[in-house]
């Protein structure tokens, strides 16, 4: 990392922290660099890295310390398999680390992406295998991991079956050519007609559960 960078991402950084850098393993990109990949301004990027080094001092979050953070959220059920699929959409140089570089970016698509980018990133994440394709094998995993992190005490009760049902009327709604998978333009197709009916925002790494539910 050059002199430069270093001198750009002081700024996150008080005195005590500079002293700290010294045991950190990874350091982010300088601050600028994550400015222009990004839709956060510098004040939101320094907020949001005192959060994550806070929760991660060493600068990157393993799986098992992501799902150790994110079964926080959904306290009343096992969010550790959605978990498992959430960390590997983040992780998208494949190392097993997420770094705050990696959470940035996948953040930035989250919440300030355009349709295009979210359901682009959605897409990536029901694609388990990252064939190009989404089976009925996966839906149905992605969609039991749902089902168990939302948890038992939901009303109505739903039944054992209904992970299944949904993949079923998921396909119908989108695999177009009846070929068993479904493609990526078949995936935004069929979102962004659905995102124009209902004509709000709804959370994209959910957007399928909302397709299957509605009738």
């Amino acid at each position: 990392i050059s002199m430069e960078s270093l001198d750009s991402i002081a700024e996150f950084y008080s005195v005590e922290d500079e002293l700290e850098m010294a045991t950190v393993r990874h350091r982010p990109e300088a601050l600028e660099l994550l400015e222009a990949q990004s839709k956060f301004t510098k004040k939101e990027l320094q907020i949001l890295y005192r959060g994550f080094k806070n929760e991660c001092p060493s600068g990157v979050v393993n799986e098992e310390t992501f799902k150790e953070i994110y079964s926080q959220f959904f306290p009343q059920g096992d969010s550790t398999t959605y978990a498992h699929f959430l960390f590997n959409a983040f992780d998208t140089d494949h190392n097993g680390a997420v770094s705050f570089e990696d959470f940035i970016k996948g953040l930035s698509i989250l919440l300030r992406g355009t349709v295009q980018e979210k359901l682009n990133w959605a897409f990536n994440l029901y694609d388990i295998n990252k064939d190009g394709y989404i089976t009925k094998e996966e839906m149905l995993d992605i969609m039991k991991a749902i089902y168990d992190m939302m948890g038992k005490c939901t009303y109505p009760v739903l039944k054992e079956d209904a992970p299944r049902q949904h993949v079923e009327t998921f396909f119908q709604k989108m695999d177009k050519n009846k070929d068993g998978v479904v493609t990526i333009d078949e995936f935004i197709e069929s979102c962004q007609k659905v995102s124009n009916e209902i004509k709000r925002t709804i959370p994209f790494d959910f957007i399928t559960a909302r397709l299957c539910i509605a009738s």
